[in-house]
């Protein structure tokens, strides 16, 4: 397929339809990687109006590695994942010692920092220092899986081999970064996975997979994994008129994330008892949650804790403001439907 004239769809594309975006008004490649690290795994308009923050209090590298790691993450809270917090303090103390305060400019070097893997190694590379490195992300397999109608799973490697190939082809041109957020936008806004928007694509008349008619057959579904069970044990505790929240570890799953006390495991009601040294009374709620490899099953108990035997998390008047794990938001949104009948002796349900 020839690479130059996708390359200039793209482009022309890009410069009519570009998203309008606050970290594409700036060359600075200090806010480009604090965008792209923002932008892992949440969504765009929550990024949008953290980004601008976050630079205030954080106006450089400096500033950042100068910070501890504790104000960062509360800088970071209500965007998720707290390790990407972490890793962003390590990288910053890393630019300082080993590079001198300046953002390494190369893809294979910015992999060297904590918490950027190879896409967002590329993207920074590509976009603020214009290396001529493909940014491969699902949204860019799938919009490259449909036009070249390739076969396999968005899993499989031989796919991401071919994806990879053309995609180095397409930035291979002096504005390799507007030719990889021209794929980003096109993956997230145009070609979509459920439904894909193909009269609005300025890579249509090329696409393989329109031409075969259904272009959401590709790139096929991956194999899931088979789910185990996880049992987890919540406590509701009012107290001084909100609820008591506890933050989870920075590591692990939900790292950094609020929720009710909770134990987890096959004893998990007793386990919590356990470790909060009060009494557990009967459960008002449970809640059905999955995960990718996990398929969840949390009970929510009440708690008297007039007189707590040890010290318990923060008291949220509103807990639903609190920076939750979806899990946390669902068992707290249970026991809210149930809060009418909780002298009942059947518990709600929420899946």
């Amino acid at each position: 397929m020839e690479a130059v004239a996708l390359r200039r769809a793209l482009l022309a594309h890009y410069r009519r339809h570009a998203r309008d975006l606050p970290w594409r008004r700036t060359g600075d490649p200090y806010a480009i990687w604090i965008s792209e690290i923002m932008l892992q795994q949440t969504q765009v308009k929550t990024v949008i109006p953290r980004f601008g923050r976050f630079l205030r209090q954080f106006p450089s590298v400096a500033a950042l590695a100068a910070a501890q790691e504790t104000t960062v993450c509360e800088a970071w809270a209500g965007l998720g994942y707290y390790r990407r917090a972490r890793n962003l303090h390590r990288a910053a103390r890393q630019i300082m010692r080993d590079h001198d305060g300046e953002m390494p400019g190369t893809a294979a070097s910015l992999r060297t920092l904590a918490g950027i893997g190879d896409y967002t190694a590329s993207a920074i590379a590509s976009i603020a220092f214009g290396e001529r490195v493909a940014a491969v992300d699902g949204n860019l397999v799938r919009v490259l899986a449909r036009l070249l109608a390739l076969p396999g799973s968005a899993s499989d490697a031989r796919l991401h081999r071919t994806v990879r190939e053309l995609a180095q082809r397409l930035v291979d041109c002096d504005r390799p970064g507007e030719v990889n957020q021209a794929l980003m936008d096109i993956g997230a806004t145009v070609c979509r996975p459920g439904s894909p928007q193909c009269h609005a694509c300025p890579l249509a008349s090329h696409c393989a997979a329109r031409r075969d008619g259904n272009p959401g057959l590709h790139p096929g579904k991956k194999v899931r994994a088979v789910r185990r069970r996880l049992c987890i044990a919540f406590a509701w505790i009012e107290r001084d008129g909100g609820v008591v929240l506890e933050q989870r570890p920075l590591d692990g799953l939900w790292a950094g994330l609020w929720e009710l006390p909770s134990a987890q495991g096959t004893a998990a009601k007793k386990d919590l008892a356990k470790r909060l040294r009060i009494p557990v009374g009967r459960k008002i709620a449970t809640v059905k949650h999955d995960l990718t490899h996990r398929r969840v099953e949390a009970s929510v108990y009440h708690v008297a804790c007039a007189r707590p035997t040890r010290k318990l998390g923060r008291t949220w008047q509103d807990p639903i403001a609190a920076p939750l794990s979806s899990l946390a938001r669902k068992a707290i949104l249970a026991v809210r439907g149930a809060a009418p009948a909780l002298s009942r002796r059947k518990p709600a349900r929420f899946t």
